[in-house]
């Protein structure tokens, strides 16, 4: 699992054999199976996850009691609740395995050891949170200024097999649509 990990990180920094050992010690390999709860809503996010395999989602309760999906990760690539991560503060956010997923995990000391050991982690580091900022921004762009359908386009455009491996309800929810609506709209673009 970790080769993907590198993978990822060298294509944005140039890592040392020091760089690759300390990462190995620092991640944790965990396999977790559909429909896990990995964190809970009102406590201080544990970990950063790099997913490998698989698909997880963040959501939390809307005053009516519904669920609303805030992110869906599509593989590879990094969840956590970050700003609650970071400051180490309760999250209203729970983090659940969509389907069954290969992870590695890293606990906030560990992460700031690694930051600070190397500063290729630390310049990765920096452009994942960066990344995860522009993503937010543009996604909150995208809520308040495209159709529904073209938030859906533009969706299974960028992540083709989420529609494979997601069920529509979370879809929708990500998308700020009710499940009905969402089929229809598929129904549509199918037929």
């Amino acid at each position: 699992m970790l080769q993907h990990l590198i993978h990822t990180i060298s294509q944005r920094v140039s890592l040392t054999k020091a760089d690759i050992s300390l990462c190995e010690a620092c991640f944790e390999p965990v396999l977790f199976p559909k429909n896990r709860i990995v964190e809970e809503a009102g406590a201080v996010p544990q970990y950063l996850y790099f997913v490998v395999k698989g698909f997880m989602r963040l959501f939390h309760y809307n005053e009516n009691g519904d669920e609303v999906t805030t992110h869906i990760n599509c593989p590879p690539g990094f969840l956590t609740s970050y700003f609650n991560f970071i400051n180490q503060t309760k999250s209203e956010e729970n983090v659940e395995c969509i389907t069954e997923c290969e992870i590695l995990r890293i606990t906030k000391t560990n992460l700031d050891h690694l930051t600070n050991q190397s500063p290729a982690f630390k310049d990765f580091s920096i452009a994942v949170f960066q990344q995860s900022i522009a993503y937010n921004e543009n996604r909150s762009k995208e809520l308040a200024t495209l159709t529904a359908e073209q938030r859906y386009k533009k969706l299974i455009e960028n992540y083709p097999g989420i529609i494979h491996h997601v069920p529509v309800q979370y879809i929708a929810s990500f998308l700020g649509m009710k499940p009905e609506s969402l089929s229809r709209i598929r129904k549509r673009m199918f037929s």
